[in-house]
């Protein structure tokens, strides 16, 4: 059995942007979470806490949150585009 591409509309052969949007959008949300919740500690030290050792800590913990964003953003993507090739 041929399986369809993804995205496009076996119509017409065309890209299907409803289901390029109803896929970006729960990825747009997952990296505005991770993202929201390093604004936190990166907003601390900008605004209160620059040259300090907690200044310093609280900018390693935002990158840290911000490079376990990265890792999960990556993994929904690629369990999300195994779940499309099976469809």
């Amino acid at each position: 059995m041929p399986s369809t591409r993804p995205f496009v509309d076996p119509t017409t052969g065309e890209l299907d942007t409803g289901q390029i949007l109803s896929e970006a959008v729960p990825l747009a949300k997952l990296v505005v979470l991770f993202v929201g919740i390093a604004l936190v500690p990166f907003g601390l030290v900008f605004l209160a806490l620059g040259n300090s050792a907690v200044g310093a800590i609280l900018a390693l913990l935002g990158q840290f949150v911000l490079a376990v964003g990265a890792g999960v953003v990556l993994l929904y993507v690629v369990a999300r585009g195994i779940q499309l090739s099976e469809q």
